[in-house]
């Protein structure tokens, strides 16, 4: 039998490297190794048995106390020992239900063997590009695929491809965009961690479509494992002369730089990234003149994002007919999300384009993590916008939910039921679009600043009438006026939420009511006498002392004293503490 631990941050964070440990301290004879996450975030850490036949047991929830009932079961073959570790059926239709190919090795390879990679027909890719095809054949399998851009725009990826070709110069960069800074979205790190060859696979193959002789890839400092495994990736290919000089025995040669970025959200876009790269303050550029014209060191220069260069080598070994036969008319192949929020299986998911939020929120994610009903979800991180409950069959398309008011993003979807207040989730994120801005252009420094100020009156009961008038109107200006994309979209939260909850937004600023029970400002806290038991276990968990009464008796909160807090409430089993 072979062992596999998913060794993911994720993993990790649960606890992976203590059940690492302590299966190698048991009677274990079998090989002990690792591999990158497999997308089933809530359900680390995870262990993988693989028997003799290639039959996978797939272990979850595994503590480091479950070693020696792992060891029994591996060095008897009686599945018994570990029957309450075994992932459930329900649980593998998360990954059965899913098309991947970006993640396609990610939680099944060793990330840290290339050989792994390898034995997984890695670096074919490349050595069928070097070999075969010119790089105008390259460009135009990208051009057939549709593969477009994922980290946002959804631009067509041949087309920055064929005008960095095109731009005249000796010198030319290739960039990966791996500053992924979108609150809830982790779909680059787990890549990068989990299949680090794959992306310099597809970074190499964009390097020669272009011309270009230097790969560097910007990637977040935030993520200390990705840079780790990138660079013992980076170094493994090298010494086998899959990065240097004359590749495979051809004329081509690439050379590979990481840089740890400078941890501001502004440098995912891709001009201020190039500032950055040069040792500048991260802001964005003037354009025209755009980076396949002049953009590093004002060489032509070509940036993607770590998922679209992970499709690349897969395109290249299968056709892009392939990829575009998945998908929809304008939105081909698959796209890489991270699921969060109140939904029962969050984690990494890959489908087609062309399904539904439906098909991702309930059937693959299994619906909400509570008993309160679906509310809406914000896709597209700070730039996106919320979806209410009633569009959770909107097609997953770059068209389709554009006209939803929310963008695809680079992927980042956050799940809400009812108790999800909708103006504190659009002043969570204008709180940090205000915060990020890097200040370069006055409508996203001042504007998103003055929106905020505008968001924390109204949830704490300050809002006046027109507040709500005043803010379309600035979000039009900031869309207007704004230098770059992350300025330009900053509003997308604020009115995707007044679109389609204006009324939450009517009642904090008329009621002084929060209809989710959410804005502390707004709420109160009583306790029902019918139902309260006198238990005291609302008062001896209430940090200020707000609650009074004796055993056996109903009891009263000082509302003078209460701090809202919402203990009373989380801790009562009876239903007698209520929120107004």
């Amino acid at each position: 039998m072979r062992i596999v631990i998913g060794q993911g941050s994720c993993g990790i964070a649960a606890g992976a490297e203590k059940v690492r440990k302590a299966l190698m301290n048991t009677n274990i004879t079998s090989d002990i190794s690792i591999t990158g996450c497999i997308g089933m975030c809530y359900l680390e850490p995870i262990v993988d048995i693989y028997d003799d036949n290639g039959g996978l047991t797939r272990l979850v929830k595994v503590s480091e106390t479950d070693a020696d009932a792992i060891a029994s079961y591996v060095n008897t073959g009686n599945k018994s020992f570990v029957e309450k570790l075994v992932v459930t059926p329900e649980d593998s239709e998360f990954l059965s239900k899913q098309t991947r190919i970006a993640l396609r090795n990610c939680g099944v390879i060793d990330p840290e063997n290339i050989d792994a990679y390898t034995d997984a027909d890695g670096y074919t890719a490349l050595k069928k590009a070097l070999t075969e095809m010119t790089p105008e054949e390259v460009i135009e399998v990208i051009k057939v695929s549709g593969l477009a851009g994922r980290g946002g725009a959804g631009f067509p990826t041949w087309f920055k491809w064929n005008a960095a070709r095109q731009s005249q110069g000796d010198e030319k960069y290739l960039i990966c965009n791996a500053d992924e800074g979108d609150p809830g979205a982790f779909m680059d790190r787990a890549v990068i961690e989990s299949d680090p060859h794959n992306l310099i696979e597809g970074m190499l193959i964009g390097a020669y479509a272009i011309g270009a002789k230097h790969a560097v890839v910007y990637v977040r400092a935030e993520y200390p494992l990705a840079i780790k495994r990138l660079k013992n990736a980076i170094r493994q290919a090298t010494e086998q002369g899959i990065i240097g000089e004359n590749i495979f025995g051809t004329d081509f040669s690439c050379d590979f730089t990481i840089k740890a970025g400078a941890g501001a959200f502004v440098c995912g876009e891709e001009t201020a990234l190039i500032e950055s790269l040069e040792g500048h303050r991260g802001m964005p550029r003037l354009k025209p003149p755009f980076p396949a014209q002049s953009g590093f060191w004002r060489k032509p220069s070509n940036i993607n994002n770590v998922e679209t260069f992970a499709n690349v080598a897969w395109i290249i070994n299968n056709g892009g007919e392939a990829f575009a036969a998945m998908g929809t008319e304008g939105s081909k192949g698959t796209k890489v999300f991270a699921v969060t929020g109140k939904v029962k299986r969050s984690g990494l998911v890959e489908i087609p384009m062309g399904k539904t939020l439906r098909d991702v929120i309930f059937d693959i994610g299994g619906g909400m993590k509570t008993d309160k009903p679906f509310k809406a979800v914000q896709m597209g991180g700070p730039s996106g916008g919320c979806i209410p409950s009633d569009l959770i069959d909107t097609v997953i398309d770059y068209k389709a939910l554009g006209a939803t008011g929310a963008i695809m993003g680079s992927g980042g979807m956050v799940v809400m039921d009812e108790s999800t207040c909708m103006v504190g989730m659009a002043k969570f994120f204008l709180d940090f679009t205000a915060k990020e801005s890097c200040g370069k252009c006055i409508h996203c420094r001042i504007g998103t600043k003055r929106m905020l100020e505008m968001l924390e009156r109204i949830t704490n009961g300050q809002g006046k009438e027109g507040d709500i008038e005043l803010l379309e109107e600035l979000c039009y200006s900031i869309k207007d006026g704004a230098l770059c994309g992350l300025g330009q979209t900053a509003p997308n939260p604020v009115l995707t939420t007044i679109k389609y909850f204006r009324d939450e937004y009517e009642a904090h600023i008329h009621d002084k009511k929060c209809p989710a029970g959410e804005c502390s400002a707004l709420i109160e806290y009583k306790i029902n006498a019918d139902k309260c038991k006198g238990c005291t276990l609302c008062a001896r968990n209430c940090p200020v002392g707000a609650i009074a009464g004796t055993v056996k008796n109903p009891h009263v909160i000082d509302t003078e004293k209460c701090i809202k807090c919402g203990k009373c409430y989380t801790v009562c089993k009876f239903g007698a503490v209520v929120k107004e």
